[in-house]
């Protein structure tokens, strides 16, 4: 009996049927137990390249898949034995032009392409399967956009991990060598490793290659290493790829190849040599401005570049200048941050007679930048020297900053003479005076610190009493080495640090031997490496017993012995060794409150400069003795004292039993006085005043055309 679709449209037409699978277009087999194929449609002859006569032999499933054919024949036999369905997913190189005339090896220059592959078993009127119908659709798209989306993913995670230039390009090219390209090459803009901004010449191009990347061990493609420079010929694709900002596609040979070859022999040799036969090239372009060229290779994937290959490879070199544009910036930005305290710091200790100093700062090697470590080393008067450490609290420019204003301010209030704890009691004052004030103008959001807390540690030494007098405002103790060898940390009583304030700074004095080494640090030395203070004490006391030929040696085999890896604080270290001025420097006459002796003092002068053989100060000494010691006597109080002291300058110096200070004043036309402080003043180098627990010492440096007195 009919069906009612049979009885609407007629008897079914057998041959309708075969004629649909013949002619289907989607690649389909049946398969007998053999794995030869019985019935093939012309999807599949096409997709194979096989003829009809090749589909009559009953070619097998390597027709098709070629070296993935063995995977598809186990799917096979599979259905046969289980009588289930079963779907892969398969990947080969194209089998064959889609004219029919391809080998059947499963390679072509189509490229790589990839099948969904559904068995369906076929059974006999017994139930039993007899055949296995294989259907192919082409879903090579489908997996190409995976797997951009894929290498574009890896590209997220894996290039601009760090913020380093160099690291980034290294990164990009790892990422593209081998799934894009046989041969990558990351050639920037010299200027981006300083962290300027991009410039680039309008006569050929020179670039610094930043990193390249191979298939082949050894990277035998590349005509430099990483961090040489390289030269691209004015109209070269490369040349023009930078300037226009435009990506190009080559094959080889082609126009544009060919004149480059030309202009570049060295090159087309390793073209040559390495059958290149494909190229890409594509600007590193971020905010605007194209930052150097990638230019990729392929001579062992015989597939040429296509127009989705140079998509991909312009969003990846997108994403990855970038991340090279953020190194560039921070590299730009951490160079001015180091540059700003370098600045503040002193680029070198000289002038110090009395003293041989010598220092190393190693700023921190993180991402939250430079702190506020410093140093100094500051001449003071009767030939003694200041030796300053300290350290601001935070990172980044506002800790420099403080830094600096705190140097600038130590070095100010040295002028004025004072005790190393009353120093520190007015630096204290300044530094909660300005942390009052930046509470009200400075935006948390532009840094990491907002309050102001800093460590010193004041060192005055004193080369004619061998003494040091030292104190700290909460900093680490310093070390002192003796000729011997033996190395003594010192018992400062630590006051609070800068900023905290509500407790005094007491002040303790030492006497050092002639050739000691005074040692001052910040912690970043000590506490390296996650040691606590005692641990790094003792490492400290360890390094400084083991002898050395010169002050730069030692100040090496410290940093060597306590920073075995990069710093993750800054560091300052501070090493001095002390000289002393013995009797034949210093010459000291008491004198009585008499106007009488003021011409016996200029004499006594004169004939002490004559035994030192310095005859060529005599007339600005005589002068400098005259107005001193008239001033002593006629404004001060006994005992009055008068000494020089034979240094890298002669210094002249008159203490009283008063406590008034001199004034330099401009005179008046018909004033009887006030002239003589002026003079005093152009003929010495620098004069001052410093005061005592009783009285005041008024002293003048007058230069000498000689040389080192040691």
């Amino acid at each position: 009996m009919a069906t009612p679709a049979e009885q609407q449209y007629g008897q079914a037409d057998d041959g309708s049927a075969e004629e649909a699978f013949a002619q289907c277009p989607i690649p389909a087999a049946i398969y007998d137990g053999a794995l030869r194929i019985v019935r093939a449609s012309r999807g599949m002859a096409r997709e194979a390249g096989l003829t009809e006569d090749e589909v009559r032999a009953g070619r097998g499933v390597g027709a098709l898949f070629g070296p993935a054919s063995a995977g598809v024949e186990d799917g096979i036999l599979r259905v046969f034995d289980t009588g289930v369905s079963d779907q892969l997913d398969v990947r080969v190189h194209g089998a064959g032009d889609r004219d029919g005339t391809g080998d059947g090896t499963g390679t072509s220059a189509g490229g790589p392409r990839a099948w969904s592959v559904t068995l369906s078993p076929l059974r006999d009127r017994a139930g039993r399967v007899h055949r296995v119908q294989l259907t192919a659709v082409d879903v090579t798209e489908l997996h190409q956009a995976r797997d951009r989306l894929a290498v574009l993913n890896e590209v997220s995670v894996k290039v601009g991990t760090t913020l380093d230039v160099a690291t980034t390009a290294h990164e990009m090219a790892d990422v593209m060598v081998g799934r894009l390209a046989d041969f990558v090459t990351v050639d920037l803009l010299d200027s981006l490793f300083r962290g300027l901004e991009p410039k680039s010449s309008g006569e050929g191009v020179v670039l610094r290659r930043a990193a390249h990347q191979s298939v082949l061990p050894g990277t035998p493609e590349a005509l430099i290493e990483p961090g040489e420079v390289d030269y691209y010929p004015e109209h070269s694709p490369p040349a023009k790829c930078l300037a226009t900002g435009k990506s190009a596609l080559h094959n080889v040979p082609d126009t544009a190849v060919t004149k480059w070859q030309a202009a570049d022999p060295q090159r087309a040799a390793v073209l040559q040599a390495r059958g290149i036969h494909s190229i890409m090239i594509v600007p590193l372009r971020a905010r605007g401005a194209v930052l150097g060229i990638s230019l990729l290779v392929r001579h062992q994937n015989p597939v040429p570049f296509g127009p989705d290959d140079l998509l991909l490879a312009e969003q990846i070199a997108a994403r990855a200048a970038v991340a090279v544009d953020n190194a560039r910036r921070y590299t730009r930005e951490r160079s001015t941050a180091l540059a700003l305290q370098r600045s503040l710091l002193p680029q070198r200790l000289t002038g110090q007679e009395t003293v041989q100093a010598v220092f190393r700062y190693l700023p921190a090697d993180s991402r939250a930048g430079i702190g506020g470590d410093w140093f100094d080393v500051i001449p003071l008067s009767g030939a003694r020297v200041a030796l300053v450490v300290g350290d601001v609290a935070g990172h980044g420019l506002h800790a420099s900053a403080t830094m600096g204003r705190l140097r600038t301010a130590v070095r100010a209030l040295t002028d004025v003479d004072l005790p190393p704890d009353e120093l520190l009691t007015h630096l204290d004052d300044l530094v909660t005076h300005l942390a009052a004030t930046e509470d009200e103008v400075i935006d948390p959001d532009l840094d990491t610190v907002s309050d102001i807390v800093a460590t010193c540690l004041y060192v005055v030494y004193d080369p004619i009493s061998r003494s040091c007098t030292v104190a700290s405002a909460g900093h680490l103790p310093p070390a002192v080495v003796t000729p011997e060898g033996s190395v003594d940390v010192v018992d400062v009583v630590p006051g609070p640090p800068l900023g905290v304030g509500g407790l005094p700074f007491e002040a303790m004095t030492f006497d050092v031997a002639e050739g000691s080494l005074l040692v001052l640090y910040t912690d970043g030395l000590i506490e390296a490496c996650g040691r606590d203070i005692d641990t790094g004490l003792d490492l400290l006391r360890r390094s400084l017993e083991q002898p050395q030929d010169t002050l730069e040696k030692t100040c090496t085999a410290v940093v060597d012995a306590m920073l075995p890896a990069p710093p993750t604080d800054d560091v300052a270290l501070l090493i001095a060794r002390t000289r002393v001025l013995g009797p034949s420097h210093v010459a000291v006459q008491n004198l009585p409150s008499d106007p009488a002796v003021v011409a016996d003092a200029r004499a006594w002068a004169a004939r002490q400069l004559a035994e030192w053989g310095l005859e060529e100060a005599d007339f600005a000494m005589e002068l400098v003795v005259s107005e001193l010691v008239t001033n002593a006597i006629r404004h001060g109080a006994p005992p009055i004292q008068l000494r020089l002291i034979r240094d890298a300058a002669v210094i002249c110096e008159v203490s009283d039993g008063s406590n008034t200070s001199p004034h330099l004043r401009q005179a008046m036309t018909f004033d009887e006085g006030g002239r003589g402080l002026l003079l005093v003043a152009q003929v010495a180098q620098r004069w001052g005043a410093r005061h005592h627990a009783v009285g005041k010492t008024i002293w003048a440096e007058i230069g000498l055309a000689v040389g080192d007195f040691f």
